[in-house]
Order: structure tokens, then sequence, then C-alpha cells
């Protein structure tokens, strides 16, 4: 395997993912969606609405599951300075996992499903690439953009937070933080390759573009359960469960992308009718 080779894949794929608006749609949209808007109407709508709307019932009911540590550090802050704190620095946190996940498996559905419906990828399989080079390239092509925009978006969202919570909090910075740190820069990446080696992997054996789309949405799912667990207390995820939760996906990694080249069979993909 030669890196000029798989470079070679990585740009065509990206030339023709430039021109694709349903491909660049959702990965421009969620982003925003997550990075801009909801730090916005969560740090601003408690100052439109009266002092009233953040009870002290309403503020215990999302404390009773927080570890200690998350408690001290809310301990002098008043009912609306803890629950921006609290929405913003935590139960946020596993919702930005998902720009990875869906960035990247949008990419690699296009992988090789797409290439199906441009009727190119005859010509593809037929070059002097090896299946190892082909697999990776593809892989590459999603793993880039979608690494490059979540960490864009991290630092749109941290910028954000600390900008609009400066006046309520006494120009203290809230992120980056130790748990961001880690989702961003250890787990996001690692989970990406965990949906691109199974989306690129689906991608060759169906038919078209948005069959592996439809496919590949069910990879959100656990990261839906993350985010419905650390909003409801049966999960908080602190800096030793994203360590090993990192160190579990690496894993999982490894083995997907062994069964993913072992698998990948260019024979049998021209075989199939389109």
């Amino acid at each position: 395997m030669t890196l000029r080779k798989v470079w070679l894949v990585f740009r065509k794929d990206w030339l023709e993912i430039r021109r694709n608006w349903q491909i660049l749609m959702p990965i421009v949209a969620v982003p925003i969606f997550v990075s801009v808007l909801l730090p916005t109407v969560i740090v601003l709508l408690p100052n439109l609405t009266p002092s009233t709307a953040v009870s002290a019932q309403n503020l215990e009911s999302i404390m009773k599951n927080l570890p200690s540590n998350v408690l001290n550090e809310i301990s002098t802050f008043t009912a609306q300075q803890a629950l921006i704190y609290l929405l913003t620095l935590y139960f946020l946190a596993p919702l930005f996992l998902v720009i990875p996940v869906m960035a990247s498996s949008v990419i690699a559905s296009d992988s090789f499903a797409g290439e199906k419906e441009r009727k190119t990828l005859e010509a593809l399989l037929a070059t002097p690439l090896s299946d190892a080079e082909l697999f990776i390239g593809k892989v590459l092509v999603a793993f880039i953009p979608a690494v490059i925009i979540t960490f864009a978006s991290f630092a749109v969202y941290s910028t954000m937070v600390d900008v609009l919570a400066l006046p309520l909090f006494s120009g203290k910075i809230l992120l980056p933080n130790t748990i961001w740190m880690i989702m961003i820069f250890g787990l996001s990446p690692i989970l990406s390759l965990t949906s691109i080696g199974l989306t690129v992997t689906i991608s060759a054996k169906v038919k078209g573009f948005r069959e592996a789309q439809q496919i590949s949405v069910i990879l959100l799912a656990p990261i839906l359960a993350l985010v419905f667990g650390q909003v409801s207390g049966t999960l908080f995820l602190g800096p030793s469960i994203l360590l090993a939760l990192t160190g579990a996906f690496a894993l999982v990694d490894l083995l997907v992308f062994y069964a993913g080249v072992k698998a990948f069979k260019r024979e049998e993909i021209l075989s199939k009718p389109t």
C-alpha cells in the first residue's frame, strides 16, 4: 500500500463531495445548530424571562444525580448561573458527539454507493489500486472533514458560551474544560472512525447512497442513548468514563477495519447489479 495512491482516492472523492449539496447540507446545518443556536438560546433565554422561571425545585431535580465534584463547582452559583453552567458544560456535551458521527457517516455513505449511482465505480475498481488502498482512501475522505468540522464546531461553541456567559459569570471563562477536551480530541475522532469503518463497509454492499445513509443513521442510536442518559442523570460522562469509552471504541475500530479490509472484495462489488 502506498500513500500516494491513497491520496489519489481521497482527492478524487473530495472533489466530488464538494459539489454534492445532499452531503454538504447536513454536515453544515447540524454543527451550526449545536454550536451556535443552542448555546445562544440556553444562555440568553433565562435573561429574557422572569427570574422565577428558574425555580429551586426545577434546579433540585436536575442536581439530584450529579457527582459531588460538580456540585462543589456550582455551590456558590445562583440558580440561573447553575442551570446555564450545567446545561452548557455537561448536559449538551454528549450531543456534540453527534457531529463527528453524522458528518463521517454521511460522507462515507457516498463512498461506494454514490459511485454506483454515478456509474463511476467500475472505472475506479478497474484501476491498479489494491483493496486496502481503496478502502483507506475512502475512509480518509470521510474522517478528515469530520474531524475538522468537529474541532471547528467546538471552537465556535466554546467562544459562544464564553462570550455570552461572560457578564453573568463575572468574566469567568467556562470552556474548554477537561471533560470537553477528552471528548472532542479523544473520543470524537475514535467514534468517527467506528462510524466510517462500518458505513464504508455497508456502502460497498448496498445499491445506492440513500440506502447506505438510511442504514448508517442507526449508528446514531448509541450517541443519543448517551445524551438521554446524561440528561436523565442515569449516566455522567466524567473524565474516567470518557477515557474508558475512548479505549473501548479504539479496540472496536481495530476489529472493524480489519474485518472491513478483509471483507472488501472488488470482484463481488463488480458482479452485483446496480
